[in-house]
């Protein structure tokens, strides 16, 4: 079964490869890496799903993975456990196949006794002005190897 939450995501082509995360959650998905933004919706059948991706690019980089920077990518696929693995095809490239891994990743949360730490800043004890560490140091200067 497909779980919502977050998912590390990995995906590839023929052209290229890449990473972002994804969010699913209640047939929707969000997400994105360092130059496109992700969104569309899915569907699950017990341990096969399929989906609908749309990708926008909102910062400059690389080509993407499928040629043009937007695209409707129509996937399928199945999951086991904690992840997931699909592929599939972009209606504006399509001889590019798509295939995707998702791996689900697990909030860590802490524990209910845990405690942090509260430090009390004293102001009395940092150093004044006349200590060495506040003097000017000189410019670094890189020495040069011995011939």
């Amino acid at each position: 079964m497909l779980r919502d939450g977050k998912y590390a995501a990995w995906f590839r082509t023929p052209r290229g490869q890449g990473t972002g995360v994804v969010h699913l959650a209640e047939g929707r998905i969000s997400g994105s890496d360092s130059f496109f933004t992700y969104g569309g919706s899915y569907q699950v059948d017990q341990q096969r799903f399929t989906a609908v991706l749309t990708t926008k690019r909102y910062a400059e980089g690389p080509p993407t993975v499928f040629g043009p920077d937007e695209v409707e990518v129509e996937l399928s696929g199945v999951c086991s456990g904690a992840m997931a693995t699909c592929s599939g095809k972009a209606r504006q490239a399509p001889d590019v196949t798509f295939e995707a891994t998702l791996i689900y990743s697990r909030e860590d949360t802490p524990a209910a006794d845990a405690r942090c730490a509260v430090v009390k800043l004293n102001a009395d004890k940092l150093p004044r002005g006349g200590d060495s560490r506040a003097r000017p140091r000189p410019p670094f200067v890189p020495r040069t190897p011995a011939s």
